[in-house]
């Protein structure tokens, strides 16, 4: 996002949530603060160090011997790196295959929501694509199951045209876009375990965050909400795609070492960890983008977001953008900052610097804090 990424003091700070979506440790060494742990990892390394050098006197050889394996193993890591950094780029300039392979976007999802923006939208209209979505059906059969929102306890409904006559037109103005982007959501973000959940959670709450917001300013809730909901595509296909990479690439690289009997290579490849700032490189890089590009693939005909969606990856003056754009940049800007001050990773000034970034007034920061951005409340009357 230009707004944040053009003014540098800001930049900083955005990025640091950037990193503690990816991993807490990682934010922490961003921002420069270390834990007692790491202190004392530290200290201990300095007196292994110390030691060391006493030790040089003694066995000069075999600290040059030691050092020479430490330039290879850099080495062999870098250009490792290297090959994965290519391979990445290579894939996000073929926007058709992101679009259809990484994320596996089907036709039916964007017609649906295409459908529920116009004001004379029924479920009716929609009950044959929500079909011919298998995973789509078994979420809105599965959810109108839930004892909250059956109304017989003895009824099982087990077919999804009923379940959506059941759910009901407003309700699935916030179901289909949540259902959507859970969708496509990576299937596993190893070695950073807790990362899917908080892409899905900073994502939910961006679209809840912009739909009050529209709600305060008279502007369409569906449309901010879908708008904040599918603004973060990008990071998905970004996550997806390096993380699929790296371990692709691993796992052949390591095998054609064992194959190839090339022990000491072998060694240094088996040691190799995912890279976290090569992911916030991307992450940064190209995640508003890329949201630009598969959102203007969606084709929508109704559904108002493909000019708000671009201003946030292009605009580089908040006043400029799409009233819709204004209010999502609003919502990234206050979950970010409430991300990083929920783990003390943000000082005052910082937070101030972020919030007026996005032109957030003290009236709209009071209603985000008063209003609940990380539930949706489905209403069955």
């Amino acid at each position: 996002m230009q707004i944040f990424e053009n003014n540098q003091a800001v930049a900083t700070i955005y990025q640091r949530a950037t990193s503690l979506t990816i991993c807490k440790k990682f934010a922490e060494k961003q921002s420069g603060k270390i834990s007692i742990a790491d202190q004392q990892g530290s200290e201990q390394e300095n007196r292994r160090r110390e030691l060391l050098s006493v030790e040089v006197q003694a066995q000069q050889e075999k600290i040059i011997a030691k050092h020479g394996e430490e330039h290879f193993q850099k080495q062999t890591q870098q250009a490792f790196f290297s090959r994965v950094r290519t391979k990445i780029n290579s894939d996000f300039d073929n926007k058709e295959h992101l679009y259809h392979h990484v994320l596996g976007i089907e036709d039916a999802c964007p017609a649906i929501l295409d459908i529920l923006s116009a004001r004379a939208a029924s479920v009716n209209q929609i009950k044959s694509l929500a079909a011919s979505l298998s995973w789509l059906s078994n979420d809105l059969i599965r959810l109108v199951n839930k004892p909250q929102y059956r109304k017989r306890a003895d009824v099982q409904v087990t077919d999804a045209k009923l379940a959506l006559s059941y759910i009901g037109l407003d309700n699935l103005k916030l179901l289909m876009p949540t259902f959507t982007l859970k969708h496509w959501l990576p299937t596993s973000t190893a070695p950073y375990g807790l990362m899917k959940r908080k892409l899905w959670n900073d994502s939910l709450s961006i679209a809840l965050a912009a739909r009050a917001l529209a709600k305060e300013q008279g502007l369409d809730e569906f449309t901010a909400f879908t708008t904040g909901m599918l603004s973060n595509i990008g990071r998905f296909a970004v996550t997806r795609s390096y993380l699929t990479t790296f371990s692709e690439m691993y796992k052949k690289e390591v095998r054609q070492a064992f194959e190839r009997k090339d022990k000491r290579l072998h060694n240094v490849l088996s040691q190799i960890k995912a890279s976290e700032e090569l992911l916030l490189e991307q992450l940064t890089m190209r995640s508003s983008q890329l949201s630009a590009d598969l959102i203007e693939k969606m084709s929508f005909r109704r559904l108002d977001i493909t000019e708000p969606i671009f201003d946030l990856a292009y605009a580089d003056n908040i006043e400029k953008m799409h009233p819709i754009a204004q209010i999502v940049a609003k919502a990234k800007a206050h979950v970010a900052f409430r991300a990083l001050a929920k783990e003390a990773l943000i000082s005052s000034d910082e937070s101030q610097a972020l919030l007026n970034a996005a032109n957030l007034t003290p009236a709209e920061i009071t209603l985000l804090q008063k209003s609940d951005i990380d539930h949706i409340k489905l209403n069955f009357s």
